[in-house]
């Protein structure tokens, strides 16, 4: 039988640093669990303590997380930058989307929890669930798809065309999400309600294993696996 993942559109990686990927097809498919919104085949991309084997989103304790809150400035990816990475047009984008500041627990997975029994697009949108996003057509009937920016951060602007590596924004807090992250995927529509989902690896990038980096190139990360990609 054929893998999902066989023949998937190689692209590069649209981080700069050490990442992880607690959402990823490396670990299932669906990889959110629904193939809703052409996100078979979606990532999710953030940075945690690793070092000390915490795997924390901020820095802070985690009480505060839990009843105080963390502010965004403290959480470690929070406007990083997001880079385009294959050459494309920019043919759809939402920003103006306010962030949850600080992060807390109970109330983003209040959020989630909501929108999961509520959303309507027909009524509120897909703000809700989106927040701030970029939309690219990279060939036809292809789209590089990024939700979650960082309200205020979009460089770009509908029209645009855009090449490999140029900057489209910064990793932001807005929409449906439980901790700054950035949501990555490749689907055949701009309209959400039809859209499929298309599988995609990354280009090259490194990863640790062993006290070691390697080199890795046509990958897809596992939910475990702690990646760097330098540009």
């Amino acid at each position: 039988m054929e893998n999902e993942m066989d023949n998937a559109l190689v692209v590069e990686f649209p981080l700069r640093g050490e990442w992880m990927s607690p959402n990823t097809p490396g670990k299932r498919i669906p990889s959110h669990g629904t193939d809703q919104l052409g996100q078979r085949y979606a990532y999710d991309f953030w940075q945690v303590d690793w070092k000390n084997n915490i795997f924390k989103f901020y820095d802070g304790s985690k009480f505060k997380y839990y009843f105080r809150g963390i502010f965004l400035e403290n959480c470690y990816c929070w406007g990083k930058e997001v880079f385009a990475p294959c050459d494309g047009k920019i043919v759809k984008l939402e920003d103006g989307c306010k962030e949850r500041n600080p992060v807390n627990f109970f109330k983003d997975i209040f959020v989630v929890l909501k929108n999961a029994f509520t959303f309507n697009p027909e009524k509120s949108g897909f703000r809700p669930v989106l927040g701030n996003y970029v939309i690219m057509e990279i060939s036809e009937n292809k789209f590089a798809f990024f939700a979650h920016f960082q309200n205020g951060s979009i460089k770009v602007k509908i029209g645009d065309n855009v090449k490999r590596g140029e900057i489209l924004g910064k990793v932001g807090h807005s929409g449906n999400s439980t901790a700054p992250h950035l949501h990555f995927h490749i689907m055949d529509s701009v309209d959400f309600l039809k859209a499929k989902g298309i599988p995609c690896v990354f280009e090259k990038y490194e990863l640790f294993k062993e006290n070691n980096w390697h080199t890795v190139n046509n990958g897809i990360p596992s939910d475990k696996d702690l990646i760097r990609f330098v540009g």
